[in-house]
């Protein structure tokens, strides 16, 4: 078997790329992507990929066969619970990441307890309704907490109209706004990770200019 890469290793690598003052901020980073399906699973590779330290991540749901045309995972993860398979996908990425998981539903009377340690929140969720409930929780009871959500990716339709637009101080939306899923115009992996890629991008933005701050 082939050995890890130590955890100096990995790191010196990251820094060779990013810089030392960049991915010790990148490091301390804590984020929690909220649904773990073609917008999650993208956003905690990517994140994963440049060194964010601390990610929480949430879905209660399990993989199937019709996750495979977008998701990160394979047909080894068929019937999974998709915390436990995106964290054996991310360690291979990187095994000395701060990873939490909660396998549960998001609902209004949890969102306080679950994202009480987080300084960003991702929206990651193909519903309407518990995006609504995610957003609309974190707005109200933590509003000094950046939420970067998406809405809009489905289909093949123009790369271009898939924007980052800042909505409040705290709250920024990317997607196109408009397309939605439904038959011949379904949610394909180049759009859904084109969308993952802004959410994943905004994040890194955030973590790096509030870091900034405060410094």
């Amino acid at each position: 078997m082939q050995n890890l890469l130590t955890r100096e290793q990995i790191s010196e690598a990251l820094i060779n790329r990013h810089s030392s003052e960049i991915q010790e901020k990148l490091t301390s980073g804590n984020v929690a992507i909220a649904g773990l399906g073609g917008l999650g699973s993208n956003v905690a590779c990517y994140l994963a990929r440049i060194g964010v330290g601390h990610l929480h991540l949430i879905d209660f749901d399990i993989v199937d066969i019709t996750n495979l045309n977008r998701q990160q995972y394979f047909m080894e993860h068929i019937g999974m619970y998709k915390t436990e398979a995106i964290v054996s996908i991310l360690m291979k990425i990187n095994p000395y990441l701060d990873i939490r998981t909660s396998c549960v539903k998001v609902t209004k009377e949890n969102i306080c307890e679950l994202f009480q340690e987080n300084d960003i929140i991702c929206e990651a969720f193909d519903d309407p309704e518990s995006k609504a409930i995610l957003v609309n929780g974190i707005l109200e009871h933590f509003p000094g907490k950046k939420i970067v959500a998406a809405s809009g990716m489905a289909g093949y339709g123009d790369s271009n109209k898939i924007r980052t637009r800042k909505i409040t101080s705290n709250f920024y939306l990317c997607g196109d706004e408009t397309s939605e899923s439904a038959p011949g115009n379904g949610l394909m992996a180049p759009r859904v990770a084109i969308c993952a890629a802004h959410e994943a991008n905004m994040i890194t933005r955030l973590i790096l200019e509030n870091k900034r701050k405060k410094d």
